[in-house]
Parts: C-alpha cells; sequence; structure tokens
C-alpha cells in the first residue's frame, strides 16, 4: 500500500491518479471533514471523484504500515509534520512531493526528510503539474529524484510518466526557484507589461535560476529538464498557478487570498537571504522577495530591472 500525507491539491491529484489504476492508497490528512463522506475535494478538486480504492484517514498509525509514503504537506509545514510524526516513518520510503526551501533552516525537503528520519530513503517527486490535470488524467510527466527504477514503477500509470535522476539537489531548487520566477512572470502580466516582456523575463529568470543551482552543486541539465526549465514554463504561462496568481495581482495592485499557500514567497525570502550571503547574483529573486514583504513599490521595482548594467547576455 501506498500512503499519502497531506489532501490538498497535489496529495489528493496523486491518490486520484493512482487509485483510478486499481492501487491500494491511504490519503491521510490531519482533519478529512467530510471527505471520506463524499469523496469528493471541492475546495482544490471541484467535480472529481476520489476512487473507492483510496482510503481517506486522519488516522496517522497507518504510517506504520506501509512501505512508501508521499509526503505532499507544503514545504513550511514539513517540519512540523515530521516532529509530530516521525518516529512512525522511519525506515520507510519517503518521497518529498512540496517545492520549496524551510524559512528556518534554509534546507530543501530532502534534508529535512533525512534530519528528521535518518533511516529512511529519501527522493523527490517533482515537475510540471498542475493538480487537476493530474486528478482529471491528463498526461503529466514528472521527474522523480533519488528513487529506484520499483519506485518508478509503483507511482508512474498511463498518464503519470515519472523519470529518473540522481540530482536531487537540482530536482529540488528548479522546483522551488521556478516558483520565484512565475511570482515575476505574474507581475508582469498584471502590470500590463507584455507577452515579449515576460519571455525576457522568463529567460532571465532562468539564468538566475541555473547561476543559484549550480552553485549550490545541481547539474545543468537538470535544470533543463523537467524539474526546471520545464516546469518554468509551466507556472510561468498559466493562471492555474498560485505562483503566477499572486505576482498578477500584485502587477495589478489588487488583493490575493491570504489561505492560499504560495510556496514562491517563501522561497524568494530564503534565496534571496542565501543568496546575499553567498554572493550570488540574484536582482529578479531579491525584487520579488521585496516586493511579496512589502518593502519596495512596483513602479521602483520595474525602474531598478530596467536600469540595470547593460552587458552581454
Amino acid at each position: 500500500m501506498i500512503a499519502i500525507a497531506g489532501a490538498g491539491a497535489f496529495g489528493t491529484a496523486l491518490a486520484i491518479a493512482l487509485g483510478r489504476e486499481g492501487r491500494a492508497v491511504s490519503l491521510w490528512a490531519r482533519d478529512v471533514g467530510d471527505l471520506a463522506k463524499t469523496r469528493r475535494n471541492e475546495r482544490y478538486l471541484p467535480g472529481v471523484m476520489i476512487p473507492d480504492c483510496v482510503t481517506v484517514t486522519a488516522d496517522s498509525d497507518l504510517f506504520s504500515s506501509v512501505a512508501v509514503i508521499l509526503l505532499a504537506v507544503p514545504m513550511q509545514a514539513l517540519a512540523g509534520f515530521l516532529k509530530l510524526h516521525g518516529d512512525k516513518l522511519q525506515g520507510r520510503s519517503l518521497v518529498a512531493c512540496c517545492k520549496g526551501i524551510d524559512l528556518q533552516t534554509w534546507l530543501g525537503p530532502s534534508a529535512v526528510i533525512r534530519a528528521a528520519c535518518p533511516e529512511s530513503p529519501v527522493s523527490v517527486l517533482t515537475g510540471p503539474s498542475f493538480a487537476a490535470d493530474i486528478a482529471r488524467g491528463l498526461p503529466t510527466a514528472l521527474t522523480l529524484a533519488g528513487g529506484d527504477e520499483p519506485l518508478q514503477s509503483r507511482l508512474s500509470t498511463p498518464t503519470l510518466r515519472l523519470y529518473r535522476s540522481t540530482d536531487v539537489i537540482g530536482a529540488e531548487l528548479g522546483g522551488a526557484l521556478k516558483n520565484v520566477i512565475a511570482i515575476a512572470a505574474g507581475v508582469v502580466m498584471g502590470a500590463g507589461l507584455g507577452d515579449s516582456a515576460r519571455a525576457a523575463l522568463m529567460t532571465r529568470g532562468f539564468a538566475e535560476m541555473q547561476r543559484f543551482a549550480l552553485a549550490k552543486g545541481a547539474r545543468a541539465e537538470t535544470l533543463a529538464g523537467l524539474s526546471g526549465f520545464g516546469d518554468l514554463v509551466l507556472t510561468c504561462t498559466s493562471n492555474q498557478s498560485r505562483n503566477f496568481r499572486l505576482g498578477h495581482a500584485i502587477g495589478q495592485g489588487t488583493s490575493f487570498d491570504p489561505t492560499v499557500t504560495v510556496e514562491g514567497a517563501a522561497t524568494a525570502r530564503a534565496v534571496a537571504a542565501l543568496a546575499s550571503r553567498d554572493g550570488i547574483d540574484m536582482p529578479i529573486t531579491r525584487m520579488i522577495a521585496a516586493l511579496v514583504d512589502g518593502k519596495i513599490q512596483l513602479s521602483d521595482a520595474i525602474q531598478a530591472l530596467m536600469t540595470r548594467p547593460l552587458k552581454e547576455e
């Protein structure tokens, strides 16, 4: 059996995709509410039924009886979840399904998990995917970094294709950093700067992603793959992206629902701090961190980026 911890959009979508193939899946949530009764997660995936073979539960004892656990809790909640349930997770194959950097430790999900569960093999599932597409059975390809071939087969379906990688750092940072650039792309479009400006922003943003990730030990080809460039394209060009929508609201000067989890906001803060400490030039990330914290006006951020010194690409 496979357990999925976290009944948000992505966790529920994975449960639906695997359950659709008749696989035994348990979907855990701190509070299942009406989820077990209605078999619907209307808040995140309206109109999509959870298959009958998926068990919905709030009983964390199930973690002690399964071989594989997908951790689909938000990045900033991961450490707290592991502190509560780490003893039941020890020795299980743990798959991180969140994207970002922990604000307290400045670590990625795999390092946070290893610190809490040193006896567990850890892998990372990431890449260009919207939960709604996965839940509806639309074709999706993801990266499984650090996982072996049996795990790859166990988590793949006819419409959810997983590709293995040994570059956990690159896969994690690609998934985290693209969220920051997606906020910036949303700002560009919300401010009415146009598609040409968005293309330039994405290109320079990708350069920032590579610069930071390579400095942290990632491989360039990983950033050019699904978990980097692929995820960047998806989240910078679709209103389904929560990060893009946040940026669009900032660009328009409108409010954004504070209850919606936007991992890129926290990631921008963490990466800006790390880049400053390590001397890595990250102008877009720095501006996004300042914007989401209200430390700079939009007009000033645009002016600062547009007046950077002209140089070779």
